[in-house]
C-alpha cells in the first residue's frame, strides 16, 4: 500500500496516517483504502443498502480518479464506507460532468484505531492510466482533512492531474 499525504493547509486531526493501492481486473479495477488514528473522533457513515448516491464527498469517503493516459477525459468514483458509492464522467478538468456506467461492491469495517474500505469495480478502464487515490475525512466537530498520493499548491483539489501519481500499464 502507497501512503496518501495530507493536504497542507489542513490541521492535524484525529487521523494520523492514510493508506491505498489499487490494481486493475478483467473487468476495471479492485482497491482498498485504510484510515489510521483515533476512529472513534471521525464521522463513519452507518453500513446502508448499496446504492449510487450523490454528494458523498461531503464527509468521510474515498475516491479514485482514472485518466487515460494521453487523454484528457477522467472517471471519478466515490466510495463510502456505507457502502454507498458515486461514479462520474468529465471530458476534462471538471467540464460536463455526468453519470458513468459502474457496478461498485464495497466491504468495509472499522474498530477503534482502523478504517478499511475494500471495493470491487466494474467498469471500462483504459489503460495505461494515471489514477488518484484520495481520502476524506470529517471529525465529529465538522472540520475537513483531505488525503491524496499528491496535492498541487492551493487548495485541495482531487480533480488535478497532479494528484494522479498512480501509473497502471495493464491488467493483472
Amino acid at each position: 500500500m502507497r501512503q496518501l499525504v495530507l493536504h497542507p493547509h489542513c490541521d492535524a486531526g484525529p487521523i494520523t496516517k492514510v493508506e491505498a493501492e489499487i490494481h486493475p481486473t478483467d473487468k476495471g479495477c479492485a482497491a482498498r483504502f485504510r484510515f489510521h488514528g483515533d476512529i472513534g473522533a471521525i464521522k463513519v457513515p452507518e453500513t446502508r443498502e448499496p446504492e449510487r448516491m450523490d454528494n458523498l464527498w461531503k464527509t468521510t469517503c474515498f475516491e479514485i480518479f482514472w485518466q487515460p493516459e494521453g487523454g484528457s477525459y477522467y472517471r471519478e468514483f466515490n466510495l463510502s464506507p456505507s457502502t454507498r458509492w458515486a461514479c462520474y464522467d468529465f471530458d476534462d478538468f471538471r467540464l460536463n460532468s455526468r453519470d458513468a456506467p459502474a457496478e461498485v461492491a464495497i466491504v468495509s469495517s472499522h474498530d477503534e484505531t482502523t478504517l478499511e474500505l475494500s471495493c470491487e469495480i466494474e467498469s471500462e478502464l483504459p489503460l495505461p492510466a494515471a489514477v488518484a487515490l484520495n481520502g476524506i475525512v470529517e471529525d465529529k466537530e465538522g472540520n475537513i482533512q483531505f488525503w491524496a498520493l499528491a496535492f498541487e499548491d492551493g487548495k485541495p483539489e482531487f480533480h488535478s492531474t497532479v494528484c494522479r501519481d498512480w501509473h497502471l500499464a495493464g491488467r493483472l
